[in-house]
Parts: C-alpha cells; structure tokens; sequence
C-alpha cells in the first residue's frame, strides 16, 4: 500500500515513519504525542516498539512483521485527538541555581542576545514547558516552550563532559542533563532534581507530555 504525501513512509524495510509538517513545533509536537500514546493503546502485535520525536513517530515492526491495515489507517488519520483527552498533565517545578560555576554559559546567552543576566533568568523561569519527547541519553527530556528571545545555538565543539543536573538551552529547547556526559548545550543553572531512576517505574521522570517550570534558588 503506497504511502500518502506527508502522512507515513516505510523507513528502510522494517519501519514506518509518521510526521508533522505543522509550521508551529507545539503543534506538531502535540500531534506526535497523541499518535505515541494511541499506539501504546492499541497494543499491535506486529510493533516492537514506538519512538517519538519532536514532529515525528517511529514505528518498528518485529522481524518479519506487516503492519495491519488498522495501523495503517491509525498512522493516516492519527493526531487530531485533542491533548485534553489525556487528562491533566504533570507538572514538575525544579529549582535552579543559576549562573556562576553552575551556569557558566548564562553570560554569553545574554550577550548573543544583548540583555542582562537578570533578564534571561527572568524569561527562562516564567516559562511552563512541556516535555516534547526522551532522547540522547536516558531520562534526557527535550522541553518545548523555550522564549523566542532565549533560543541560542550549541557550541561549535561539545565539552567532554556535562555535570548531571546542568540547566541547558539547545537552540528552541532546553533541558536538565540526567547524569554527567559530553554535550553541546549552553548551560545556565544547576538542579539537584534525579530524573533518571532504572529501579522506578517508569524510570524517567518526566514523561513526554509532563510541564515543567523552574524555580530560581
């Protein structure tokens, strides 16, 4: 069965790919979450597993698996359930030290984007995020709702090594880093929050969906 424009492709021969082509990220993002969770629902025995994105959903097949023209049909149609349908979301406030040995990124963001120190922790703070999707490590949470004013490139070259807790803005995300690793992000603030717990269930705190806001200390 061909693949409708900007609907769902094959990905190789074992994956099907659905994306969003909404100009606004929330949107799109929104869409991506609602297809995730309905997936999970619906339990196809042929999927071995779903990974969401920012604008996009995975689906892999098991090994000689065919996707079921039910989940075809879910892949076409998917994404216009409204986000309410799943309840109220979680809401995480994380307090933040920022700036100083725990930021050290805050004063070249206020300078990229000529205002005060004061100015970017008072945006950054007031925003509530949601949480787009999990990726590059475990427990990694890619928080949408970053203020236009605030969105700032990565590094040319990555540090070696990113203390855990970090506060970071990746260009339209930020992000609390899970555990210490290489990174590129910008920092500005430090939490003590553990968001990644391999013994809980589920192991990642945040759950795409969840808001977040910080709280400066």
């Amino acid at each position: 069965m061909a693949a409708r424009a900007a609907e769902w492709r094959w990905v190789g021969d074992r994956a099907l790919l659905r994306e969003f082509s909404a100009a606004d990220l929330a949107r799109a993002n929104e869409a991506a979450r609602n297809l995730y969770r309905e997936l999970l629902a619906q339990r196809f025995p042929e999927i071995e597993d779903v990974i969401p994105a920012a604008r996009s959903v995975l689906v892999l097949l098991r090994s000689c698996g065919a996707p079921a023209p039910a989940l075809l049909s879910l892949l076409e149609e998917s994404g216009r359930a409204a986000e309410a349908s799943r309840g109220e979301a979680s809401l995480h406030e994380l307090d933040v030290s920022y700036g100083g040995e725990q930021g050290p990124d805050l004063a070249e963001v206020a300078r990229a984007h000529g205002i005060d120190e004061r100015t970017v922790v008072a945006l950054h703070s007031a925003a509530t995020y949601t949480v787009a999707f999990l990726g590059f490590s475990p427990g990694f949470a890619y928080l949408i709702g970053l203020p236009a004013e605030l969105a700032t490139p990565r590094l040319a070259t990555p540090r070696t090594r990113v203390p855990a807790g970090s506060v970071a803005i990746g260009g339209e995300f930020t992000a609390v880093y899970p555990r210490a690793t290489p990174g590129g992000w910008r920092l500005v603030g430090q939490s003590a929050v553990s968001l990644f717990d391999p013994t809980a269930d589920p192991p990642s705190r945040l759950q795409p969906g969840d808001r977040v806001r910080f709280v400066p200390r």
